[in-house]
């Protein structure tokens, strides 16, 4: 129950006794405070990690050609593997039950003009599938359709920061592009949540691209997407797969990593998380080390307290004053600084959080925060601790005898 006196009487110890609880209730708000920062930077690095990966599609599988490192079958070492137009309708026959999409893409650079702006630009012959694989966000027009590549079309859909540097205020929508040598109809503007330096590229269809070449059917890699419900078991025997029949076909060895590359995203989001997860419990060690040292100085200065009182509790109990009246009345005032300075920490924390976000990118920090409950959470168990530990002292306080008390210096 509410007890009126022990309250003015508490205040009145607190303003009598300044520094003391001020070192109390620091303790307690320090802890909390850098339980809280920890644990959001540990957030903040995973919401990179997340971005860095989570850029492109995270069902996508991507094969890189490379060289040989070993002779196989009369072919020499150091031979160069191409991938060619006929690799994707092999894929298409001999894997149609895992895939979503399927699309090459040729990458070159191009000095792109238009009237009298002009810069380089990284251009990329794809098929429509691409669009899905890089989450491409089309802002205005149309992406790259079959009918572009059946009839090797020169139109271009061209990024947001590309239509920002040539074209200004103007509208880009069915102007024409001059890609080196060639003019192409931009028919789409897009945006991409990989940020500028994506969204300064340019698609356009890859037979187009293949044309130009001088008719070749060469792409440099493959990139897929297979379908989300096979899950990571299915994402690692799509890539074995792949592995066994493009060694087979480009009479590469079996045991030579070095003809091609696959790169798996499926196994790199896994790694990823996996290093989420160590990462946040290195953290939460780290946070519940300062929690628990947060409690020992709150110990510490409970002992002190107690101590520094111990003449004072001996004239309560002499005058009549009952053991457990004493051990609430010491609880009462550790519990309440511990509850006000653990808040202060707790909300002072969060205010860091939200005013350091955007401020940190260049660390690898990505929006920092921690959820409220946690924190909550988090400062409820340093009160409960707190409790405990103004309440062994404050227990041995109440069974001292009044006389030994009154003795003490």
């Amino acid at each position: 129950m509410f007890n009126r006196d022990r309250w003015t009487e508490i205040f009145e110890t607190i303003g009598k006794n300044k520094l003391r609880t001020f070192l109390s209730g620091f303790t307690v708000s320090l802890g909390i405070f850098i339980f809280i920062i920890l644990f959001g930077l540990g957030n903040g690095l995973k919401n990179t990690f997340q971005e860095f990966f989570l850029d492109d599609a995270s069902n996508a599988i991507f094969l890189y050609p490379g060289k040989t490192s070993k002779p196989y079958k009369g072919f020499k070492a150091n031979r160069r593997i191409e991938f060619r137009n006929d690799d994707l309708r092999d894929i298409k026959e001999n894997f149609s039950f895992y895939l979503e999409h399927l699309t090459p893409r040729i990458t070159r650079n191009a000095l792109t003009r238009y009237k009298n702006q002009s810069n380089n630009y990284s251009t990329r012959g794809v098929a429509p599938g691409h669009q899905f694989v890089e989450k491409t966000i089309l802002m205005k027009g149309r992406y790259i359709n079959q009918s572009d590549i059946s009839r090797k079309t020169k139109v271009a859909v061209i990024g947001r920061m590309v239509a920002k540097d040539l074209f200004k205020s103007e509208e880009a929508i069915g102007k024409y592009i001059n890609l080196g040598s060639s003019a192409f109809k931009v028919i789409g503007i897009f945006q991409d949540e990989g940020g500028d330096n994506e969204e300064r590229n340019i698609y356009i269809p890859f037979t187009t691209r293949q044309l130009i070449e001088k008719s070749n059917d060469k792409v440099d890699q493959i990139i897929l997407t297979y379908r989300k419900e096979l899950g990571y078991l299915g994402a690692m025997g799509l890539e074995n797969g792949l592995k066994k029949y493009f060694k087979e076909k480009k009479s590469v060895s079996p045991e030579d990593p070095n003809g091609f590359y696959i790169r798996n995203i499926a196994d790199d989001l896994r790694e990823t998380q996996q290093f989420a997860v160590v990462l946040q419990l290195i953290v939460s060690f780290v946070g519940l080390g300062t929690l628990i040292a947060g409690i020992i100085g709150i110990s510490n200065i409970m002992v002190f307290v107690v101590k520094e009182r111990t003449k004072e509790l001996g004239i309560r109990k002499a005058l009549g004053a009952t053991p457990n009246s004493v051990i609430k009345m010491v609880l009462q005032e550790s519990v309440f600084i511990t509850i006000i300075s653990g808040y202060l920490g707790l909300i002072f924390g969060v205010l860091v959080l939200e005013n350091i976000g955007v401020k940190l990118d260049k660390y690898f920090i990505k929006n920092p925060f921690i959820e409220i409950s946690t924190a909550l959470m988090a400062t409820v168990v340093l009160i409960i601790f707190g409790a405990i530990a103004g309440y062994i002292p404050a227990k041995r306080a109440s069974s001292i005898k009044p006389i030994i008390a009154l003795r003490d210096e």
